[in-house]
Parts: C-alpha cells; structure tokens; sequence
C-alpha cells in the first residue's frame, strides 16, 4: 500500500522518460502529451538546450538563498522583464517557488496598497476563477468545490461574474484591486472578452485602484504572446507567473512596475527557495529557447490548426481558448472522454465535466496536431464507452 496522502485520484501508469512531445510509461508504451504536466512543459520532455543547462548548473551550485546576490536570478529577471514586462511597463521581478506563492504576493502587495492609500483591502475576483490551494489563494478561487471543508475562508474577496463588466464596476468600487485570469484556465479555459478587460484597466487607472492580473496558465508564450496581456492590448500593474516558465522545474514569479514593487521593502517578504540558481537557470534558458526557435509563432500557427481541426470533429459542441490553449466542449462526459483517450495513448484532461483541455508542449508540430486529432475523432464521436471502443478498435 502506498504510503502517499490519497488526495490524488492517479491513473495507472508510470513514465519514465520523455522526449518532445512523448512520454514512455515503464512498460515501453508511448504517449501523445497534450497535457504538458498541466501547462508546465512548454519546451517539451529533455529538450536538449535545457538539459544541458540543468545539468551544467547542478554540477555548479543548486541553493545559495537569497541573503546573496545571485547572477542567474539577476539574469533570469532581466530577461523576464525584457520579453514580458517591458511592453507593458512592468520593470521589477519576485521570484518563489510556484503559481500559489505568485498570487499569494499578488494578494499582499495589493493589501500593503490598501493600507498605505486608504483604500479597502478587498479584491475583487470572479467567479470559476483559480489562484491556487494556499488559504489566501483559495479563498480567492471562485470554484466553491476547492473550498468544501476548509471554512472559515480569508475574508477579504468580493466575487462577481467572468466578462460581467458592469457587475465588476461596482464591486471594484469598494475594492482596493481586481484579480483575473486573461483566460480561466481550471474554469474551463474560458477567455475574458476584451471590454472586460480593457473596463477594468481603464477603471482601475481612473480609480487609483491595481489592475492585477493571473497569468499562471496563460503566461510564456502559451497564447501566442509572451503575456495574454499582449495579446488583449491591456497593461496590468502587476502580474503572476509560474507554469510554462521552468519547463518543469518548479519556480513562480510576479512582475510589477517600480512603484508597486517598491511596496516590498526587506524583511516586508521573501522565500526560502525561490529564485535559486537552479530554478532560475532554468527560467532564462525557456526564455532563450522560446526566442531562439521562434515558438511564439509556432504557437499561433500550430494553435490555429488545432482550434480548425477540433471544430470539425463529431461530438464537439464548442471550442474555446487561445494560442495552444484549448478546451472543447464534449457531448458526452469529459472524464470518459479523457480515459479512452488515455487508453489510445493521448494525455489531456477533463477540466470541467463537459470540457477536455488541451495545452500540448509548445514546440508541438502539425503531424502530432493531426495524430492526437485521429485518436479523438471515434472517441467523441461514440454515443457510449463501447460504441467508442468499437470504433477506436476498426
């Protein structure tokens, strides 16, 4: 029996090695992923360029903690700053450990605001939102299913609809910020319609208020565009950012203008791990790789050939997302959708009883697109789990 907390519901399989866009399970069996580790391995398994890196940094110095200066940290900030905040004018990176810790300073910043310019220290989130499992993060998260059993919640949200822009208004009127996902991502990867977003940035600005966003998911070139931000035309005063940005090694960050990371004055907050040489050695090689093979287009190509082909398939009701960020509404129940795609050797996930989610590697090619497209097409369009197994089989 394993001696693992159950709070996993784990399918059986064990992999052992990876390479692009495929993992192999212990028993030589090869698997299409097109769930990146949830989002995480935008290079892909071993990319070549970060294994090297990786390799070369742990044979070097992995943990110095951040009483130091640290060069890869210093590194890995400007280059951050460079392709994802510049165009958008946030100047200064936080680095932790993980999309929850990211938040979490999102949520502290925003109240040390508050505190300092007399406003209320409430934020205003949404509804089938996510921001992490933390308390604080939680508390945020508009899915009250996260939320069974860990009462009383952080007081300190006010709740209002996704692209609600009017119901939006007025809770931001008794807030100090607004919190939001450019895409909701554990939502059902439900894109913010751009007045949503350009409404609230033009309020807030007028109101003195934090236009924050949640790009967990959506950040790195996930959308096509090193921040959603970019791509919805919007400049947030501060952002959060983990996932896709290690390839997976675990590191999370905020970026923010002067102004707002001036708040963090030493001892105000910090983190035993976060931004150590490791972690952020791996964080400037993404970007560099990102760059260097030209992925951000390669997401907007490749995601538009996946959005085309998934509308066409039997058995999809709706397709949604951006970039290499999708979601398809299914006819029949996702989680049997995911488990007989699964068993043809196809990773994705059900995000929603009625959504499959769709995030493969960033560096996925037209012929993995159509590959995983010709597993699911007998699936989703089965009536049953034995029709879809009688199909699958001719």
């Amino acid at each position: 029996m394993s001696k693992l907390f159950a709070n996993y519901n784990r399918l059986p399989v064990s992999f052992v090695s990876g390479s692009g866009c495929y993992l192999e399970d212990k028993e030589g069996k090869t698997y299409l992923d097109f769930l990146s580790g949830i989002a995480v391995t935008n290079l892909g398994h071993s990319h070549p360029k970060l294994v090297a890196a990786l390799q070369e940094q742990v044979s070097k110095l992995l943990h110095v903690s951040n009483l130091y200066e640290i060069p890869e940290q210093e590194k890995a900030a400007e280059l951050l700053v460079k392709h994802c905040g510049e165009p958008v004018g946030l100047e200064k990176a936080f680095f932790c450990n993980s999309g929850a810790e990211a938040n979490e300073c999102l949520i502290k910043i925003a109240r040390k605001y508050a505190h300092q310019n007399g406003l209320p220290p409430t934020i205003t989130v949404t509804h089938n939102g996510f921001h992490g499992r933390t308390l604080a993060t939680v508390s945020a998260t508009g899915t009250p299913k996260y939320h069974e059993g860990f009462a009383p919640m952080m007081p300190g949200f006010e709740f209002v609809e996704f692209n609600n822009l009017e119901e939006a208004l007025k809770a931001l009127e008794k807030s100090c910020a607004v919190l939001v996902e450019p895409v909701q991502g554990e939502g059902g990867v439900i894109p913010a319609d751009p007045a949503f977003l350009k409404g609230l940035e033009k309020a807030c600005k007028e109101q003195k208020k934090l236009f924050l966003l949640d790009e967990v998911q959506t950040g790195i070139g996930r959308t096509g565009h090193w921040l959603a931000a970019h791509h919805f035309g919007v400049s947030p005063d501060a952002v959060s950012l983990a996932k896709g940005m290690g390839s997976g090694i675990p590191v999370g960050a905020v970026l923010a203008t002067k102004r707002l990371a001036s708040l963090l004055v030493p001892g105000s907050h910090g983190t035993t791990f976060g931004g150590n040489p490791l972690a952020t050695r791996a964080v400037a090689t993404v970007l560099e790789v990102i760059e260097q093979e030209g992925l951000l287009k390669n997401v907007k190509a490749m995601g538009e050939k996946l959005r085309r082909e998934l509308a066409g398939l039997d058995g999809v009701a709706e397709v949604r997302g951006l970039g290499l960020m999708w979601a398809i509404v299914t006819e029949r129940p996702a989680g049997e959708v995911a488990q007989e795609a699964f068993q043809t050797g196809l990773l994705v996930n059900a995000v929603r009883p009625t959504a499959i989610r769709l995030v493969p590697p960033l560096i996925v090619t037209e012929s993995q697109i159509s590959e995983a497209i010709e597993k699911l097409k007998p699936i989703l369009a089965a009536k049953s789990p034995d029709e879809g197994r009688a199909r699958a089989a001719i």
